[in-house]
């Protein structure tokens, strides 16, 4: 859930699911929910996509930044 793919709740009507939303997006962008990754030589970061919101700054200029991604298929996580 995003400000940018994420623009309603269904089920909600309209006036309802913005201000949720809203409430949402605000309560997710606190600086206490984000980190700020200091890029140094041979450094490698993770992070799972379904319950991270990535926002990445070019911070690493003039340097390359070499990146690999994955999609795990078919996940059998333990359902609570």
């Amino acid at each position: 859930m995003n400000p940018s793919f994420t623009n309603h709740i269904i089920g909600m009507d309209a006036t309802d699911s913005r201000n949720l939303l809203n409430y949402l997006f605000n309560f997710m962008n606190k600086p206490e929910f984000q980190i700020r990754f200091k890029w140094t030589e041979n450094t490698i970061a993770m992070w799972d996509n379904r319950c991270t919101m990535h926002y990445a700054i070019g911070d690493y200029m003039p340097n390359k930044r070499k990146m690999h991604r994955i999609t795990i298929l078919n996940d059998k996580r333990e359902k609570k």
